[in-house]
C-alpha cells in the first residue's frame, strides 16, 4: 500500500514539475511552441465565433442571435483574429526559427520571452469574460470607433482597454526581444545581406511594432478618459473630435496589417526557393521591397477614411501613397514568380499553400488597389467587398502562410512526419471553400451590401447562403488541419536527415528531432 502512495506521489511530483517547466521555460523552442499552441485555440474560437456570423446571415431576418450579440461577435471575432491568432503564430514561428537561422544559441532576452507569452492567455481571458458580463462584451467593431466605444459603449469598455493594454506590452516585448538577437547573436560571417529572408521580414515587422503599438496604446487610454474620466477627445460637445479618433487607430491600423503580412513574405520566400530547387530570385531587391513597405505603411492610413470629409488635397495624397505601395509589394510576387520560372518544382503541402498563397493574396492586392481609387471607394466604404478584399489579404494571405510554414518546419519540430494525404485532404478543402466563403463577397459588396449588419435585402439572400455554406465549410476543413498536426506531434513516421531536399539546405536540415522535451529553467525553480 505504501509503495503504490509513494508511487503516486512520485507521479504526482513529476507532472507538477512539467508544469512548472513549461511555466517557467526560457527554452526559446518550448516558447515558439506555447505561441502556436495559443493561437491555433484562438483561431478555433474566432473560427467559431465567425460561425454564428455565417449563420445568421444564412438567410435574411433576424433568427439565431439578436443584432447586439452579433455585433459581440463581429467585435470579439476580430480582436480575436489579429491579436490572438495571426500575430501570436507569426511571434511562435519567429522564437522557434530565428535561433537557428542565425546561428544563435536562444533569443537574446529569454525571461522577457516567457513573460510575453505569459501575460496574452490573461488578455484573452478577459475579453472574453466581458461576454459573459452585464451588458455583454464590446460591441462596436474591432476599430472601436467613437463615440460607439466611448459614449454609447457598456462599463465592459473597461475590461476591454485593459486587454488591449496587455496584448500590446507582449508585442512590444517580443518585437525588442527579436529585435536584440538579430542584431547581436548573429553567428561569426553571418552579415546583414545573408540574413534568410524570414529573419529580415521579421526585423522590420519587430521595428513596426514598437513604432505603432504605443500609438494604439494611447487611442485606447483616451477611449478610457473619455467613458470613465469625463475627458473630451472624441467628444465634439466638448472640443474633441471624433474624426481625430480615425487618425490615431489607423495610424496604427494601417501599419499593423502589415505587421500580419510580412513575416508571411519571409515565409514564402523561404518555401517557394526549396520546393522550386532554385535560389530565390533578386534578393537583395526583396528586403528593400520589405523596408519600402514598411515605410510606405506609416503614410498611406487616412485611405481608411475617404469617406469623413478630407481636403481634396489629403484624399489625391492619400490615394497615390497608397497607390504607390503597390510596387514593392509588385517587386516581390514577381520575384517569386521568377523563382518557380524553369525551376524543379516538386508541389508538396507547404509549395501548395505558398502557391495559393500568391495568387490569392494578388487577388486580394487588386481589390485593395480599387478601394485606394478615391471615388471608387465612395462606393465600396463598408460594403461586403471590403471584407472580401481584407479577408483574402488576411486568410489567404496571413493564415495560409502560417499553415505553409507548420507543414515546413513541423517534421524539424518534431522529427516526425504528418500524414500527406490528410494534410491534402485539409489543402484542398480550405482552398475550395475559402474561395466560396470570399469570393461572392465581392459581387454583394458592389451590390452595396453593407457590412457588421446582422440582416440585410432580399435581394442578397442566394448569395449569402452560399457563403455561410462556404464558411462552415472552411471551419470544418480547420478541424482536419488540428488532427493532421495532432497526429504528427504525438508520433509518425521519422523523418531523414534532410526534410525537403532544396537549393539551400540551411533552413530545413534535419540533424536529429528537435529537443522539445529539453527544458532551460531558471536556477531558482531548480
Amino acid at each position: 500500500m505504501s509503495t503504490q502512495v509513494q508511487s503516486s506521489e512520485h507521479a504526482h511530483e513529476e507532472h507538477l514539475t512539467g508544469i512548472k517547466r513549461w511555466l517557467f521555460t526560457t527554452n526559446h523552442k518550448e516558447i515558439g511552441s506555447l505561441y502556436l499552441i495559443f493561437s491555433l485555440v484562438m483561431f478555433l474560437i474566432g473560427g467559431a465565433m465567425a460561425m454564428v456570423i455565417r449563420a445568421e446571415l444564412f438567410q435574411p431576418g433576424l433568427q439565431l442571435v439578436d443584432p447586439h450579440f452579433f455585433n459581440q461577435m463581429t467585435t470579439v471575432h476580430g480582436l480575436i483574429m489579429v491579436f490572438g491568432a495571426v500575430m501570436p503564430a507569426f511571434t511562435g514561428l519567429a522564437n522557434w526559427m530565428i535561433p537557428m537561422m542565425i546561428g544563435a544559441p536562444d533569443m537574446a532576452l529569454p525571461r522577457m520571452n516567457n513573460w510575453s507569452f505569459w501575460i496574452l492567455p490573461f488578455a484573452f481571458a478577459i475579453l472574453l469574460a466581458s461576454l459573459f458580463m452585464e451588458g455583454g462584451g464590446p460591441a462596436f467593431g474591432w476599430t472601436f470607433y467613437a463615440p460607439l466605444s466611448t459614449t454609447y459603449s457598456n462599463d465592459n469598455t473597461a475590461l476591454f482597454v485593459f486587454a488591449v493594454h496587455i496584448m500590446g506590452i507582449s508585442s512590444i516585448m517580443g518585437a525588442i526581444n527579436v529585435i536584440v538577437t538579430i542584431v547581436n547573436l548573429r553567428a561569426p560571417g553571418m552579415t546583414w545581406m545573408k540574413l534568410p529572408l524570414f529573419v529580415w521580414t521579421w526585423l522590420i515587422t519587430a521595428f513596426l511594432l514598437i513604432a505603432v503599438m504605443p500609438v494604439l496604446a494611447g487611442a485606447v487610454t483616451m477611449v478610457l478618459t473619455d467613458k470613465y474620466f469625463g475627458t473630451s477627445f472624441f467628444d465634439a460637445a466638448g472640443g474633441g473630435d471624433p474624426v481625430m479618433f480615425q487618425h490615431i487607430f489607423w495610424f496604427f491600423g494601417h501599419p499593423e496589417v502589415y505587421i500580419m503580412i510580412l513575416p508571411a513574405f519571409g515565409i514564402i520566400s523561404t518555401i517557394v526557393p526549396t520546393f522550386s530547387r532554385k535560389k530565390l530570385f533578386g534578393y537583395s531587391s526583396m528586403v528593400y521591397a520589405t523596408s519600402s513597405i514598411a515605410f510606405l505603411s506609416f503614410i498611406v492610413w487616412a485611405h481608411h477614411m475617404f469617406t469623413t470629409g478630407m481636403p481634396l488635397a489629403g484624399e489625391l495624397f492619400f490615394m497615390y501613397a497608397t497607390m504607390l505601395i503597390s510596387v514593392p509589394t509588385g517587386v516581390k510576387v514577381f520575384n517569386w514568380v521568377a523563382t518557380m520560372w524553369r525551376g524543379s518544382i516538386s508541389f508538396e503541402i507547404p509549395m501548395m499553400f505558398s502557391i495559393a498563397f500568391i495568387v490569392l493574396f494578388t487577388l486580394g492586392g487588386f481589390s485593395g488597389l480599387m478601394l485606394a481609387i478615391t471615388p471608387a471607394d465612395f462606393q465600396y466604404h463598408d460594403t461586403y467587398f471590403v471584407v472580401a478584399h481584407f479577408h483574402y489579404v488576411l486568410v489567404t494571405g496571413a493564415v495560409f502562410s502560417i499553415m505553409a510554414a507548420v507543414y515546413y518546419w513541423l517534421p524539424k519540430w518534431t522529427g516526425h512526419m504528418y500524414c500527406i494525404t490528410t494534410a491534402k485532404w485539409h489543402f484542398w478543402m480550405s482552398l475550395i471553400s475559402v474561395n466560396i466563403l470570399f469570393f461572392p463577397m465581392h459581387f454583394v459588396g458592389l451590390a452595396g451590401m453593407p457590412r457588421r449588419i446582422p440582416d440585410y435585402a432580399l435581394q442578397f439572400a442566394d448569395f449569402n447562403a452560399i457563403i455561410s455554406i462556404g464558411g462552415f465549410a472552411f471551419g470544418l476543413s480547420q478541424l482536419i488541419f488540428v488532427w493532421c498536426v495532432f497526429k504528427c506531434v504525438r508520433g509518425g513516421e521519422s523523418v531523414p536527415a534532410k526534410v525537403w531536399d532544396g537549393a539551400d539546405g540551411l533552413e530545413w536540415e534535419v540533424p536529429s528531432p528537435a529537443p522539445l522535451h529539453t527544458f532551460s529553467t531558471p536556477p531558482e525553480v531548480k
